[in-house]
């Protein structure tokens, strides 16, 4: 029998039973997961109800599976995890790290505050009420094989949410205790205690031997995230042209740190520093880039005396053959704390970080994570996690189904869309719909309606 999406999606979903307390609960979360993922609209969860065909049914166990069942969340992600560690060869395993936020109405949500809005302009900061959570993505290198792009498959979804300002006419007491729950309760320490946990999964899947690299923006380029000594981690991420490094003071001096310090801008414009070549898949070409090297730095105000290595990339612009726009036309400086790789492995690992935004595109705008109205305090960071393991699991199953082509078995390409190389999300989600009603023996168990009305009434909703 050929195999089908649904049925890798299915097999890849089926280690979640010991997540959940009981059968019924986990076959609830499979439904609930599949109708994030069918669904048509907005990805509210009496939608999600409608979708799986369960509209004349008590609608109070789907929400309880939320509120009231203890379950963790981020287990979800750990069979997910362990399928694709045998995609990920080589020494080194990259798992791209950011935060992303969710838009929220609601007054009742307790983790949902005012924001600055990320896709504000530069000239006028935008509030928007939401909830951050910080997400992990594995990096799957596809284009070892093929000058293709990776494929990032979301491995960690957190609600951080930031810590209530209390009123400014709070007691002394109240302001001191605010200061000191933010110096624990922030996105830094969020992200070293996800770097912990990430590092403790990928010994439990069977990767104890490789060292993992985690890829950052320029935010959690800081102190508290590069001085985290990890066991087998590493760091790598974009840091300020300006920021003040140097070396170590000569000896017989009783300096530690040189006198002498330099930014990544005077490394860049330094003759004397010659630049080097190499090749580097992004883009969905094997393009060459140029870029410095500088070994056994030290950032005083940052990594103290952890040594560090400078890498300055130069502007590579390349313009798409569809789009026309013009993308790398600022040069990049990166910091990692890895002394020992090679740089052409470390500049791919960073160069394919670009991958989670991708993540995030297609989790808000595609699946619609965030959308449930949920305000329970327990039920607020659990939906979202579901349906991002879910989307997951997603991708993850058409890698091992069909490959990293998109071949055959997906729906043909619209006029303006004939030169895709990788299934997009919407291939994915429009294959599952298909093989949804072809094969309704395979989701009998867990009590679905998978027809093309049960679709139509869930739009309509």
């Amino acid at each position: 029998m050929t195999p089908t999406l649904l049925a890798t999606f299915l097999t890849i979903v089926a280690p979640w039973r010991d997540v959940f307390p009981q059968a019924r609960t986990c076959r609830r979360a499979v439904r609930q997961a599949l109708g994030s993922l069918l669904c048509l609209g907005r990805r509210c969860l009496s939608r999600i109800i409608w979708t799986n065909g369960g509209e004349q049914r008590s609608w109070s166990a789907e929400y309880f599976l939320h509120s009231r069942c203890h379950w963790d969340p981020q287990a979800l992600f750990q069979p997910i995890l362990e399928r694709a560690l045998p995609l990920c060869r080589g020494r080194l395993i990259g798992v791209a790290v950011d935060d992303t936020r969710l838009r929220k109405t609601g007054r009742c949500i307790q983790q949902a505050s005012f924001q600055r809005d990320p896709l504000s302009p530069p000239f006028h900061v935008n509030l928007i009420r939401a909830i951050r959570f910080l997400q992990a993505s594995v990096l799957v290198p596809l284009h070892r094989r093929a000058p293709l792009y990776t494929r990032a498959l979301p491995i960690r979804f957190e609600e951080v949410s930031c810590v209530k300002k209390p009123s400014r006419k709070a007691e002394a007491a109240v302001w001191t205790a605010y200061k000191a729950a933010v110096k624990v309760h922030n996105l830094s320490q969020r992200f070293v205690t996800m770097a912990h946990a990430v590092r403790q999964a990928l010994d439990v899947a069977g990767a104890a031997r490789q060292t993992l690299v985690l890829a950052v923006d320029g935010s959690f380029c800081n102190r508290t995230c590069v001085r985290a000594v990890i066991d087998r981690t590493e760091l790598i991420g974009r840091t300020r042209k300006d920021a003040k490094l140097c070396r170590r003071a000569p000896e017989g001096s009783r300096r530690f740190y040189d006198a002498t310090k330099f930014t990544p801008e005077q490394v860049r414009h330094d003759d004397a520093q010659p630049w080097r070549e190499t090749k580097v898949c992004y883009g969905g070409k094997r393009r060459r880039i140029r870029y410095k090297e500088v070994t056994n730095l030290l950032w005083q105000g940052g990594a103290a005396r952890r040594l560090l290595r400078l890498f300055v990339v130069a502007p590579t612009p390349y313009r798409t053959r569809h789009s026309g726009k013009v993308y790398y036309r600022q040069p990049a400086y990166l910091l990692t704390t890895d002394q020992h790789s090679r740089a052409h492995a470390l500049l791919q690992i960073y160069f394919d970080r670009w991958q989670i935004e991708v993540n995030h595109r297609e989790e808000k705008d595609t699946l619609g994570v965030g959308q449930a109205q949920l305000w329970n305090p327990d039920a607020v960071p659990k939906q979202p996690a579901l349906s991002v393991a879910a989307y997951s699991a997603l991708l993850l199953a058409a890698l091992l189904t069909f490959g990293a082509d998109r071949g055959p078995a997906y729906a043909a390409l619209p006029k303006w869309r004939r030169h895709a190389h990788r299934p997009s999300c919407l291939d994915l989600i429009t294959l599952l719909r298909k093989e949804l009603v072809e094969h309704p023996d395979l989701v009998k168990e867990f009590d679905l309606a998978p027809t093309d009305r049960g679709l139509t009434r869930a739009a309509a909703a």
